[in-house]
């Protein structure tokens, strides 16, 4: 009886599928619209996503010489902000599938699809 219970809750883990989508971009506010975009597709087609949870904020700072000979110790500093999202589609189907094909998503925004 306990081989039967572990058989049947392994074959529900199977069983449900998950599509992880990570949307990164500079701008936030394209991030965001563009999860935006993503959950409400993935809704109207009848399909539940768990998101958009927002990842910690990749800072990267940059300081360079105002001028290579006068002034040594006058310098600029610059920072890069990578602002990162993930999204969660549980049960995917093909209407899903189809409907995240034709999503028109802003440009400065990279999105990377895991099965």
């Amino acid at each position: 009886m306990i081989k039967n219970d572990l058989e049947g809750n392994m074959t529900q883990q199977k069983k449900q599928q998950k599509i992880r989508i990570r949307i990164r971009g500079f701008d936030y506010r394209l991030v965001d619209q563009a999860s935006m975009d993503i959950v409400e597709t993935v809704k109207r087609s009848g399909t539940r996503a768990v998101g958009p949870i927002p990842m910690s904020t990749v800072i990267e700072k940059f300081s360079v010489n105002r001028s290579p000979h006068k002034d040594k110790k006058s310098a600029e500093q610059f920072e890069l902000r990578t602002h990162k999202r993930v999204i969660d589609i549980l049960d995917p189907n093909a209407d899903t599938m189809d409907a995240l094909k034709r999503v028109n998503l802003p440009s400065g925004v990279e999105i990377t699809v895991s099965v």
